[in-house]
């Protein structure tokens, strides 16, 4: 099970994978599809085993109108 809870403060989600958490640094991200929302990613160790994570955070309603991309 995998659990991402959000800090209100600092822009940090905590993983919890087998029962190992870990936090990780979210960064703002224009995605290139013209979303807004975060992106952060790492490595780390649950249950004796390595992962790597990819944490992508999308703004639902944040990409753009076709109409407004043609008035830019």
């Amino acid at each position: 099970m995998v659990t991402l809870k959000m800090s209100d403060v600092v822009n940090i989600a905590a993983i919890q994978l087998n029962g190992d958490k870990q936090n990780f640094i979210l960064d703002k991200k224009d995605f290139k599809t013209g979303s807004r929302g975060y992106y952060g990613q790492g490595k780390m160790v649950a249950g004796g085993k390595k992962y790597q994570i990819n944490i992508q955070v999308v703004e639902i309603g944040s990409k753009p109108k076709p109409e407004e991309e043609k008035k830019k």
